[in-house]
């Protein structure tokens, strides 16, 4: 079997806010297909790698690559061109729209037509119009969210809004996926049905990078997981491997995994 390729690379990530450190050297990758877990007790570094990896922030030193391009210095519109989309920890949809509109808000990234077709209805705009409403509609339906279409996002149940806002991810074609705690607020039974949506997302062709405090859908869901702490990285492993280091029973459990 020959290696996979690598979709995301973060080499030596350093981000200083002021006299804080932020990250501290951090390297990770994420092989195509791979569900990634990134964990960390509060204040770890986790959203702040998020931040940099997707260019809400530029790196103090270090390179962020995506399957072999550079992204450091990018806008992030543009990095949501290049294939990375994301979802955050505070749900940001348009409340005052539907979902169907919420998620052609995702398919049009990647339409070439400009304005002077769209204010014209030129044939492609219409053919792009009309593919987006498909494309749409079926990653409703992935999601269990084709029933409500027209309903205003700011009236979904909690549950569906977290949905929809993947779902709008989704839609703008991304080669890799962030989710940014995906499970807070859920109850468990909701927390099995987001890790059976997950697994269905990596199976759709999606490699996925998630950011989650809850451990049991962490180490349940993921092929491999990155512990930070404090900015740096501390471990990186299978769920088992994770599960059983000490640096990382030491990092929550707060005790010195040196002492005797």
């Amino acid at each position: 079997m020959g290696e996979r390729t690598k979709v995301l690379e973060v080499d030596d990530v350093t981000l200083r806010f002021g006299g804080l450190t932020a990250l501290d050297s951090v390297s990770l990758h994420i092989d195509e297909g791979e569900i990634l877990g990134m964990i960390g007790p509060n204040g770890a570094g986790k959203t702040t790698a998020f931040n940099v990896i997707t260019g809400v922030y530029r790196p103090t030193s270090g390179q962020v690559r995506f399957l072999g391009d550079p992204l450091t210095g990018l806008k992030r519109h543009a990095i949501t061109k290049r294939g990375i989309a994301r979802t955050f920890q505070n749900i940001r949809l348009f409340g005052a729209m539907t979902a169907l509109e919420n998620v052609l808000v995702g398919t049009d990234v990647h339409h070439s037509a400009g304005v002077v077709s769209a204010l014209f209805r030129t044939p492609r705009h219409r053919r792009e119009e009309a593919e987006g409403h498909e494309a749409a509609m079926e990653l409703l339906e992935f999601m269990g969210l084709a029933s409500r279409a027209d309903e205003l996002a700011s009236n979904l149940p909690y549950g569906d809004q977290r949905r929809l806002e993947i779902a709008r991810a989704m839609a703008t074609g991304p080669r890799l996926l962030c989710l940014d705690e995906p499970a807070a607020g859920f109850n468990p039974q909701e927390k099995a049905q987001l890790m059976d949506l997950i697994r269905r997302v990596r199976d759709r062709g999606f490699t996925v990078l998630l950011i989650e405090h809850d451990m049991r859908l962490v180490m349940g869901v993921t092929d491999r997981i990155v512990v930070l702490e404090f900015g740096k990285k501390i471990a990186d492993g299978t769920p088992a491997e994770i599960r059983d280091d000490p640096a990382v029973i030491a990092a929550y459990l707060g005790v010195d995994e040196d002492a005797s």
